[in-house]
């Protein structure tokens, strides 16, 4: 065993999970564990602000399915990193928070900068720590670090005193993780799979009902094998995009509130859903009383909690997706050498004629003004879709979603049940610094982007050459579109200056190269000279139409059947 401090216990730790970079913020609680990060291996990147550090983490996490890390000091510093927190736990993201705290004979006394960091993080995370012996260091990183990467993956904290950080301790390779209680399952009982299997040799008009833990469980093979065996549908929520080709025949695309027309009507006309990671986010069902009413459900999640939650299954099987995706393909294989499915050409092609009768559109007038959806087609077409897209929250995302066509997992990073604003800039740099090779593009919009654009200065300082593409339609859109179809277009708090900031000339004020773009026929060279710039940042503001708003639409609580394909529908 090697002596030393318990700062350069919990570095040496970190470099024993693997980690390779981590995200945060200095301060007085956490600054014993900034020395020996001086002569670490791991990478760190200065955030400018802990919230901007959260969502870098998890932008790292999302793009390569390791656990991010971030750091943070006490009080404030921890209090910043709520946010994050949640955002990871309510879309599944793993990350590790390690926060400092002050010393033990202060806790309790507000002393300078405290905050009750583990009890409020405990309510946003899957576990926290509160280290009170310096010795315990080594085991709660590699606690957190198992907890965080197994089971429904999501945030941990660990908060630890800063005379603890001082102490001497002696390092040793953490036990193997033993933790009562904890025993995630993997296999689905084989009971339930059978009757899954019962209900898809019967069914006549299933649906494969995606959700983000078929990336979570890097199980997007399992899935497309499991779909042609079977020839059935897809729906891929918000965070299941790029989890199955949308230039798939069987490919529905976005189910919900802003899904596609198809998606959205078949899963209500289905009378088998075959939920896969996921849970009946209020998102996708509108109200649960309505939603695909005359359809059995078979309910594959890792997580017991969901299962029942918002429907109740015929079918609940809990483990690992891609697991069970196995153990159903065997026992189909099985079974078929003795029958058949049924013949579900006529659902297919009921399916077909809701898409070609009602696809996604828009209009782009060649005068103007620019529609937004217009951008993202031009940028898909000008990349091939070889990138990885981040969103920030607002109509920008839904156009996003709908108008981008994904090929592969881990392309798609949004926030999706927290809905945080802010998420693009942050995220994307994560993304970046995780797989500096790919090509990272942030879709963000003028109110989202405002929220955390000090984190450009990130980008810039530690050389993160992201691109982000402005949707600047003056204000925040999708309240605005709320307030036109339900508030008799009374707009209270709704509209941001076009104008101020100058974002091209705040772009090249940070380090970025600043473009502009305001008519449909500028959009395409603009887009060709900010992918040709390669050894900075780049930001791309397109003023788009400010009256555009997003269909489909389901409105909130309502009934997916009254999905509605423009105003005039509401």
């Amino acid at each position: 065993m090697t002596k030393m401090t318990g700062a350069e216990a919990l570095i040496k730790s970190l470099e024993h999970e693997g980690v390779e970079v981590a995200f945060g913020v200095p301060g007085g609680a956490i600054l014993p564990a900034y020395d020996p990060i001086l002569d670490s291996p791991i990478r760190h990147v200065l955030a400018r602000h802990e919230q901007g550090a959260g969502h870098m983490a998890e932008g790292y996490a999302h793009a390569t399915g390791r656990v991010g890390v971030v750091i943070a000091t006490s009080g404030p510093g921890a209090t910043n990193i709520m946010t994050p927190l949640q955002d990871a736990l309510m879309d599944s993201v793993p990350i590790v928070a390690i926060t400092g705290q002050v010393s033990l004979s202060s806790m309790g006394n507000d002393a300078f900068q405290e905050a009750p960091t583990s009890g409020m993080a405990m309510h946003c995370t899957k576990h926290t720590f509160l280290v009170t012996d310096a010795n315990e260091i080594c085991e709660a990183v590699h606690q957190a670090f198992h907890l965080a990467s197994t089971g429904r993956k999501g945030p941990v904290l660990i908060d630890i005193p800063k005379d603890l950080l001082a102490t001497e301790v002696e390092w040793h390779e953490p036990a193997p993780v033993d933790l009562p209680g904890y025993k995630p399952s993997r296999g689905g009982h084989k009971r339930q799979i059978d009757r899954a299997i019962d209900l898809i040799m019967k069914a006549r008009r299933p649906v494969l009902y995606v959700g983000g833990g078929i990336i979570a469980a890097d199980a997007s093979d399992q899935l497309l094998q499991f779909a042609e065996e079977t020839n059935t549908p897809v729906t891929t929520t918000l965070m299941a995009r790029g989890a199955f080709p949308d230039t798939h025949r069987l490919a529905l695309g976005m189910p919900g509130m802003h899904g596609t027309y198809t998606a959205v009507t078949a899963m209500q006309r289905a009378d088998l859903l075959v939920a896969l990671g996921t849970r009946f986010d209020d998102r996708v069902t509108g109200d649960p009383a309505t939603f695909a009413p005359n359809a059995k459900v078979i309910h594959v999640d890792i997580d017991p909690a969901e299962i029942g939650k918002v429907r109740n299954p015929e079918v609940p099987i809990v483990g690992d997706v891609g697991i069970i995706l196995g153990q159903l393909g065997s026992e189909l294989a099985r079974r078929l050498t003795d029958g058949t499915l049924p013949d579900r050409s006529t659902w297919l092609e009921t399916i077909a004629g809701w898409q070609a009768q009602h696809p996604l559109g828009y209009e782009q007038e060649p005068s103007g003004p620019v529609k937004a959806q217009y951008v993202v087609e031009q940028l898909l077409n000008a990349t091939d879709g070889d990138a990885i897209v981040v969103s920030g929250v607002g109509q920008h995302q839904m156009w996003a979603s709908q108008f981008w066509s994904f090929s592969k997992p881990r392309t798609w990073i949004n926030s999706g049940g927290l809905g945080t604003m802010g998420f693009a800039v942050p995220a994307a740099i994560g993304a970046k610094v995780a797989v500096p090779d790919e090509l990272v593009i942030a879709i963000d919009g003028d109110g989202s982007f405002q929220m955390t654009f000090q984190e450009m200065v990130t980008a810039a300082a530690e050389q993160v050459p992201i691109k982000v593409v402005l949707i600047n339609n003056g204000g925040y859109g999708m309240v605005k579109q709320w307030q036109t179809l339900f508030y008799d277009r009374r707009y209270s708090a709704v509209e941001l200056s076009l104008d101020v900031p100058n974002f091209p000339a705040l772009a090249e004020s940070c380090g970025w190269v600043g473009l502009a773009a305001e008519t449909p026929d500028e959009i395409g060279p603009a887009i060709r000279k900010m992918l040709s710039v390669d050894d900075r940042p780049v930001l791309l503001e397109v003023r788009t139409d400010p009256e555009e708003m997003v269909f489909p639409m389901v409105p909130a609580g309502g009934s997916c059947d009254d999905i509605a394909l423009g105003p005039e529908d509401l």
